[in-house]
């Protein structure tokens, strides 16, 4: 049976992607960041959360693959990519086609020699 856990920036699935199809795997977990681009990334934030990911199935390596089990996964890396955009290490993608603030409002630098 397929599981999946889905949140704002955080889709989980117990599938492995072939050719651009989900196929169920109660050995695969997919991780798919940020689906509606809302984020902008480098590939140094994309590592570092995808070793967060892998951190976290590690840490239940023995217990059983249930949906509440994924939700826990995807709600911790949800708060890791906030804690990556509060440290400026990713930002909002501003010309994403939904402007969302879900984790609160973007830092916006003046530019230099105005005050705010």
């Amino acid at each position: 049976m397929l599981l999946k856990s889905t949140t704002r920036h955080v889709r989980i699935y117990t599938a492995e992607v072939n050719q651009n199809e989900l196929l169920e795997s109660d050995k695969v977990l997919t991780l798919d960041i940020d689906p509606d681009n809302e984020l902008n990334w480098n590939e140094d934030s994309l590592q570092k959360v995808y070793r967060k990911f892998d951190d976290l199935v590690e840490s239940y390596n023995g217990l059983d693959l249930t949906e509440y089990n994924l939700r826990r996964i995807g709600s911790d890396l949800e708060h890791f990519i906030r804690v990556m955009l509060e440290k400026g290490e990713i930002s909002y993608n501003l010309n994403s086609r939904v402007l969302n603030y879900s984790m609160g409002l973007p830092q916006v630098v003046p530019p230099a020699g105005v005050e705010s």
